[in-house]
């Protein structure tokens, strides 16, 4: 196998973790105030994905890293000529980030609430424009012999686009429920197991609609087989979410979204952004690709470092594996007053 092709399959696994992990933070985020009846309610779901949500953001750091280190023209023509959609999603993720960690600094209501309100934004716009993106990059965007980006920002708010931006916001939706359900108890896990089977029976149309667009524009027998096992898997999830079975459920969600994306690269394969004009010139694994000698050194590292990050990650779920409840959660003080001069 050649050393282009690892790396695409590389860098399609990190997209895999990314979306899978990070998938679930974004839901529960977007569900804050649907689920959160209470301050206690929604310490406690933001208590459920606090020991990992930044971690689980590496996966993004280190496939944008490896498509810069692997495949230069691709790095360089997606980041400016989506630039735009890329900037929301990146100052959505650094809103979303300083929510996690200033949203107890003040003990007022008012304060708490905009921090909610800043979580809540900023895990809706990255679920909503990661599809939109990858939507585009598989149907194509005008890029001219030079590889150059030379559409409009306009040119990426397409049917087909807009599809995948609905398809990934409500799976993550249902991948956040699914995962409160089988992370909290008591009231918090009632509402989330009742809220995942609708969620879920809407993630199932839309994934339908655009998995099958998909496969009809792009398709191959291969990401063929990978959608028919993934809407398999959102169903089994769906039927194992309305039985009650947390676990079950969480696994079929996580394996659906694994196997949509896995089908995505797929059917983008060799291609890495097409084009789709007829003068110009699509960027593929082989022309978009670094010198050989990169890849190499590139994979050297890999082969060292992944595995330790793995099993790193891996620890940590395993040490937050406990369900979190409202009495978990201690209550809020004052801070003390300024003793007054007599």
């Amino acid at each position: 196998m050649e050393l282009t092709t690892v790396w695409f399959t590389l860098i399609a696994v990190l997209w895999i973790g990314y979306f899978c992990l990070e998938g679930f933070d974004f839901g529960v985020g977007m569900l804050l105030p649907v689920l959160g009846r209470s301050d206690v309610d929604r310490r406690v779901m933001i208590n459920t994905i606090g020991p990992v949500w930044d971690g689980n953001e590496v996966w993004l750091l280190v496939a944008g890293g490896a498509t810069f280190a692997a495949f230069p023209e691709w790095y360089a023509t997606l980041f400016s000529g989506f630039y735009l959609p890329l900037l929301l999603i990146l100052v959505a993720l650094i809103v979303r980030g300083l929510a996690f960690e200033y949203r107890a600094k003040r003990d007022d209501d008012t304060w708490r609430q905009r921090w909610d309100l800043a979580l809540i934004v900023g895990s809706f716009v990255p679920a909503l424009l990661w599809g939109v993106a990858f939507a585009n990059i598989l149907r194509g965007v005008p890029i001219d012999a030079d590889h150059e980006y030379v559409g409009g920002f306009f040119n990426l708010l397409n049917p087909y686009a807009l599809l995948g931006g609905v398809t990934t916001l409500l799976l993550f939706l249902t991948h956040g429920a699914v995962f409160l359900a089988l992370k909290t108890d008591g009231p918090i896990r009632e509402r989330a197991g009742k809220l995942a089977v609708p969620t879920a029976g809407a993630a199932a149309v839309a994934s339908v609609a655009f998995l099958g667009w998909t496969q009809a524009e792009t398709g191959t027998a291969a990401s063929a087989i990978a959608f028919v096992a993934a809407a398999g898997a959102l169903v089994g999830g769906l039927f194992a979410a309305i039985r009650r079975r947390e676990g079950w459920a969480f696994i079929g969600t996580f394996v659906a979204i694994a196997l949509a994306v896995a089908g995505l690269f797929l059917a983008l394969f060799p291609d890495v952004m097409p084009t789709t004009l007829a003068a110009g010139d699509g960027l593929t694994t082989t022309n978009a690709a670094a010198t050989p000698y990169t890849l190499k050194i590139m994979t050297v590292v890999a082969v060292v470092f992944t595995p330790l990050v793995l099993a790193y990650q891996g620890w940590t779920y395993w040490v937050f594996r406990q369900r979190i409840a409202a009495h978990h959660i201690p209550p809020t003080t004052a801070p003390a007053s300024v003793p007054t001069a007599p």
